[in-house]
């Protein structure tokens, strides 16, 4: 599944998602993130740490959503609700370098390496506005 045409742009641009997730109590957390859209997968990858709170929502959890809003047009916006489908260890901190490359420009050093992770998330349908 892919996102629309019209919209697709705003996962292909280095921007934040505002990534929700449901913590235990059944209530929504939301945070900015960083992300990179893999269209020939047709996946959202994350990075995030074994410490966090978003991290104990999704594996009880694995349902989120994302918003992200064009910056140019605050009504446009794209939605995505999918299934985390999978976290992979990532002890080296090599996607969060990649994510500080497309954000930043730039890369520095990634102190929590030894707890990163990598977040999949399959996309089970797209909003947009």
């Amino acid at each position: 599944m892919g996102p629309p045409d019209s919209h697709a742009d705003l996962l292909e641009r280095a921007l934040f998602a505002h990534y929700a997730t449901v913590r235990a109590d059944g209530a929504p957390q939301v945070n900015p993130m960083w992300f990179a859209w893999d269209p020939e997968r047709g996946v959202i990858r994350m990075t995030h740490t074994k410490r966090r709170h978003n991290y104990r929502n999704v594996q009880r959890e694995p349902r989120v959503a994302l918003s992200i809003t064009d910056p140019e047009d605050p009504y446009r916006y794209i939605q995505v609700r999918g299934v985390v489908e999978s976290i992979e260890d990532d002890p080296t901190g090599s996607f969060h370098e990649a994510l500080q490359r497309r954000y930043r420009g730039t890369v520095g050093p990634v102190p929590d390496r030894e707890n990163r992770v990598i977040l999949t998330i399959r996309p089970t349908a797209f909003k947009t506005g």
